[in-house]
């Protein structure tokens, strides 16, 4: 290993001798001496010595101190001052010391060995804590995460790219503020503010996640959905000392979420709700009853007539279209608070809610087989179907919504029988 190189800038060229022959005497490299800041830093970027000795009394259109930051900054060497007592006092008065290391003069061969073996570990150390850190701060700015820090009073110390981008507020002007203040957080179904969530986790002294239907509010307004946790940040005695908000946009992981329930519970096709949904819809409506003794509801179950001959004759593109129009009508036709489900082929069903009695049954089955006698026109060709519907209705005392539903369904082939276009209701079929 070659031994390090230092650059002697000393303006006393006897002294400056001496100097070198020392530090050859101690094993050190000495090959260069200069006696002026301006010299030194041409040096510098010539040799690319491992440490600069200079004497912190030197003259010149650069002094020593301005030459030492150069040499710090732009080239990352370190810089060890040869001083004396009295300037050593003034400068521990100005409190110009703190950054740089000494030696002072008169000094003993082993004094001058030891303070530059000081000198180059510090700085060994200094660059490896740099690579360190640095590391940690390129980890830090690359996760595809929102990273969010906060001191133990829940203001911000760190935030990396993501968080800025989420938030809207870069680091320089989040610094030192509030979480909330930054980080405003509500509850997307309620509207309410969501309290500060670092202040809980401090609290509670353990790791939580980020509230459900959590929504940020970044800086130019904009709603984001969000979640991840946030944990309490320790140290080395086991204190706490802030907590670390992770966080992402989940508006993707919502719309999956979304399409995968409206799959679950919704006609593909026509987007009326499926089977699964209108039987849960009907449930409710049964534990309403058990509420409310006076609550009343029935049931349409309607089988579309001829819709297999048009299916056959014009294909299944023209009998999709012609579902997805009957879907239409079949909701025009209905109350606000009522269901008309796709059931499966040409089944559709309707949930009517809260009716009197079977009047009000009777005059929505009526309203959509007159809706229904209008023809439907698909690229030049007109097309007019009619349905078969069936009606059951709460009142007859069903303990279950599958029982209801099969009454509907048998009322509706009744109906069918009778010559198509028309309605049945289950009373009439047993009675």
């Amino acid at each position: 290993m070659d031994s390090p190189k230092i650059l002697v800038v000393e303006g006393e060229k006897i002294l400056a001798v001496d100097i070198k022959n020392s530090l050859q005497k101690l094993g050190y490299t000495a090959p260069e001496i200069t006696n002026s800041g301006e010299e030194a830093i041409k040096k510098v970027a010539e040799t690319h010595p491992n440490l600069v000795l200079v004497d912190i009394c030197l003259a010149g259109k650069i002094n020593a101190k301005d030459m030492a930051d150069i040499i710090r900054k732009d080239f990352h060497i370190p810089v060890l001052y040869l001083t004396d007592y009295s300037e050593d006092i003034r400068l521990r008065k100005n409190r110009l010391d703190e950054p740089f290391s000494y030696i002072f003069n008169p000094f003993a061969e082993r004094d001058l060995h030891m303070a530059v073996e000081t000198t180059l570990y510090k700085h060994q150390v200094e660059k490896r804590l740099q690579e360190e850190n640095q590391s940690l701060a390129d980890i830090f700015n690359s996760m595809s995460y929102a990273v969010l820090v906060t001191d133990v009073n829940a203001c911000i110390q760190r935030m990396n790219p993501i968080a800025e981008t989420l938030t809207g507020w870069k680091l320089h002007e989040a610094f030192g503020k509030d979480l909330v203040e930054v980080l405003q957080l509500i509850d997307q179904e309620t509207g309410e503010d969501i309290e500060n969530i670092a202040i809980q986790v401090m609290v509670e002294g353990t790791v939580m996640p980020l509230p459900e239907n959590c929504m940020l509010i970044s800086k130019d307004g904009k709603e984001i959905p969000i979640g991840d946790s946030v944990a309490p940040i320790r140290d080395i005695d086991g204190n706490i000392i802030g907590a670390v908000l992770v966080f992402q946009d989940i508006t993707q992981r919502k719309q999956v979420e979304a399409q995968l329930l409206r799959n679950a519970f919704y006609d593909g096709l026509t987007g009326l709700p499926n089977r699964i949904l209108f039987l849960d819809r009907l449930r409710q409506a049964f534990e309403r009853v058990k509420r409310r003794n006076s609550y009343r509801f029935g049931v349409l179950f309607i089988d579309l007539d001829g819709f297999k001959g048009i299916n056959d004759r014009f294909g299944h593109g023209m009998g999709d279209d012609l579902l997805v129009a009957t879907a239409q009508r079949l909701e025009s036709c209905l109350r606000s608070g009522d269901t008309v489900a796709r059931l499966g082929g040409d089944e559709f069903a309707v949930l009517l809610q809260d009716i009197k009695g079977l009047s009000d049954a009777t005059n929505i089955a009526k309203r959509i087989q007159e809706s229904l006698k209008t023809p439907l026109n698909f690229d030049e060709l007109e097309l007019m179907t009619t349905a078969s519907i069936g009606i059951a209705l709460s009142s007859n005392g069903y303990e279950d919504p599958g029982s209801l539903l099969r009454d509907a369904d048998t009322a509706m082939y009744r109906a069918k029988q009778q010559g198509k276009a028309n309605y049945a209701i289950f009373e009439e079929v047993v009675g």
